[in-house]
């Protein structure tokens, strides 16, 4: 049911943004200038001048994930393995991400493991496919779902665990500022969620 309740909200969420205009550069850029203006500063200034384009230009490389489909990087799979058909696990992958509810980044690791069953997928396409889901607003707990359900989906493997730990600037920087906690999320199907050995597997070998 989970898994269902993901693509059902993953649809909402692509027509939602199908259906919203997207403003011009410089709309954007104008909206960097009103937010300068409203902390007190002088966007005339040198120093910062060029701060609205140069704003907007980093938000095309840190949302890049809105425009691509996380999907393209599993549609290749390989099923001359030899036989093969243990754990596949891809770990310490590094990504950052900004948090939906305050616009500011979330810093950490990602850890991917999958039984094959009809193939397996390139490794640096795991790592592609988190990079497109954290190069958009998100919370952990989402990102960690969407991830677990375009590998069922692509792939449909005998089972996929994803294990992800963060630290959240929106709690180190403001609020009840809390620097060095982590948030970890994990998430799992098939094999992993049934035998809790093989759980007990994936997080011993993240760890080792």
């Amino acid at each position: 049911m989970d898994i269902l309740a993901d693509k059902l909200t993953r649809v909402v969420e692509e027509n939602i943004q199908s259906n919203l205009p997207r403003p011009s550069r410089e709309e954007a850029e104008a909206a960097i200038r009103t937010l300068l203006l409203w902390i007190g500063e002088n966007p005339d200034r040198e120093g910062l001048k060029d701060t609205p384009r140069r704003v907007i230009k980093a938000y095309d490389e840190l949302f890049a994930g809105y425009d691509e489909d996380p999907y393209d990087a599993l549609k290749r799979t390989f099923e001359e393995v030899g036989g093969y058909d243990d754990m596949v696990l891809v770990r310490d992958i590094p990504f950052s991400s900004f948090c939906e509810h305050h616009m500011l980044p979330f810093i950490g690791k990602a850890h991917v493991a999958y039984y094959p069953a009809d193939g397996v997928v390139g490794l640096s396409k795991l790592a592609r496919t988190i990079d497109t889901f954290a190069k958009r607003l998100q919370t952990q707990e989402h990102m960690t779902a969407q991830i677990v359900t375009a590998i069922d989906d692509a792939m449909s493997p005998r089972g996929i665990a994803v294990h992800i730990e963060a630290e959240h600037q929106c709690m180190a920087l403001r609020g009840i500022k809390k620097h060095g906690a982590s948030t970890i999320t994990t998430r799992f199907t098939g094999i992993f969620q049934d035998e809790p050995t093989e759980q007990l597997r994936f997080l011993t070998l993240i760890k080792s």
